[in-house]
């Protein structure tokens, strides 16, 4: 951790997000505007036509960043009231880079006890999103533990008409696609023909795996703690019986030998030197534990030398960090921007499929020199860097694109789209500037 915890403590001293208003209010004109007698209007007109509610208030840029604290980062259960730190930030990255406004909303997931802390009781989260959901035009869940996570999202998106983003699910599935396609442009193969290995079968693990599927991966193997998640295991259940194969390979290490990539979101330094060289020719490993990853890349380079590879991390201060920020701020930005009523998976594989083409442009030299590197793709940059302001432009409209041809969206012209982002971008506050 490159800074010390008194420089972390104080710069979340008295909270990292607040409120700002959208309008004046320098008199008594203005007053009588914003309240009453003139906030009548309002209220009748949505009341007239829930239409309005879009317009004449902050919801169609509004979203509620839900967790109640059963999985923060790698911490585990602490608690709805210790996850609000988790989502502040989170707030922070959505109206940096997402020009979103998003707001905390940390739920006690179960009877109280103290703490607030032990299993989800998922009805009691999907009760209170609903109770909250009218101010806003999207919900973002965060730091909910599997399995209970994926029936609250579930069960949100069929109930709501506003869209419903497990970022822990689908951000680092989207971003790990991405990755994989650009592997794929640079070993010269398709995803088809590639053996894939995930170790660690939570949340983002599940997802990933679907997302891979999705995109056209048909040898993918899941481990858990208990080894490959193979059809003849009588110990499956929900996603983990969806997800099982029929296989010879019991143990990681088996499942390791000739594949082309590994993706670990799983624990530190479970993966040994041994098993990466017993994978394919140019091989991919993506270790995202965090804060540390199955295998060092300092491991990996020892191990394989000069032989071709692509590693990526977790982390950033390796190369090819995997990070939820290239996703969820622009995947909402285009979803809120063609009032998208869930974000399906076309949209979700549109967002990883501009991220991948986006790796493969020209990086500006503003891009380049505030990361004190010469970016240009190849092994070392298969995916954008969070602060490369094309990606307020490329994914949305690819995720809008998407949105409206898969039916998750209303039917509408998009052709001036990416203008208007352009024009938004120009008069945006942007991170660093």
């Amino acid at each position: 951790m490159s800074q010390n915890k008194n420089a972390i403590l104080t710069y979340h001293q008295g909270g990292k997000v607040g409120m700002r208003t959208t309008t004046k209010l320098a008199g008594p004109d203005d007053l009588s505007l914003a309240y009453t007698p003139g906030v009548a209007l309002p209220v009748k007109e949505i009341a007239r036509d829930r239409e309005n509610l879009f317009h004449l208030t902050a919801k169609a840029n509004l979203v509620a960043v839900v967790s109640d604290g059963t999985a923060i980062l790698g911490l585990g259960d602490l608690g709805a009231e210790a996850s609000i730190p988790v989502m502040e930030g989170k707030a922070v990255l959505f109206k940096a880079f997402g020009d979103v406004d998003g707001w905390p909303v940390p739920v006690n997931h179960c009877r109280l006890n103290g703490r607030n802390t032990g299993k989800t009781d998922p009805q009691r989260v999907i009760d209170a999103v609903m109770a909250i959901a009218p101010m806003y035009g999207g919900i973002n869940l965060e730091d909910i533990a599997a399995p209970a996570c994926f029936e609250i999202e579930d069960k949100l998106d069929a109930l709501l008409d506003i869209p419903v983003f497990h970022d822990d699910q689908w951000g680092t599935a989207v971003i790990t696609l991405a990755a994989a396609m650009n592997y794929c442009h640079l070993a010269e193969r398709s995803l088809d023909e590639l053996k894939i290995v995930i170790n660690g079968a939570g949340a983002a693990g599940m997802r990933i795996c679907e997302m891979l599927k999705t995109a056209g991966a048909r040898t993918v193997l899941m481990c858990d703690t208990k080894g490959v998640i193979r059809s003849d295991r009588a110990d499956l259940s929900g996603k983990k019986k969806e997800h099982a194969v029929t296989t010879s390979d019991t143990t990681l290490a088996d499942a390791m030998k000739g594949s082309h990539m590994f993706i670990g979101v799983s624990a530190a330094n479970c993966v040994t030197p041994a098993q990466v060289l017993s994978m394919a020719r140019y091989p991919a490993i993506f270790a995202m534990a965090n804060p540390d990853p199955e295998i060092t890349p300092e491991t990996v380079a020892a191990a394989l030398g000069d032989n071709p590879y692509i590693m990526a991390t977790g982390r950033s201060d390796y190369p090819n960090q995997v990070n939820n920020v290239l996703g969820f701020p622009f995947i909402f930005r285009g979803a809120l921007d063609v009032r998208a009523r869930t974000i399906s998976l076309p949209m979700k594989v549109a967002a990883a499929e501009a991220l991948a083409a986006m790796a493969r442009q020209p990086v500006p030299e503003t891009v380049k020199s505030l990361y004190r590197a010469d970016l240009n793709f190849g092994p070392a940059y298969i995916i954008p860097k969070p602060f490369d302001r094309r990606l307020f432009m490329d994914i949305p409209a690819a995720v809008a694109r998407a949105a409206v041809d898969s039916g998750a969206a209303p039917q509408q012209d998009l052709s001036g789209y990416r203008a208007r982002l352009q024009e938004r971008d120009r008069t945006r506050i942007f991170p660093g500037a």
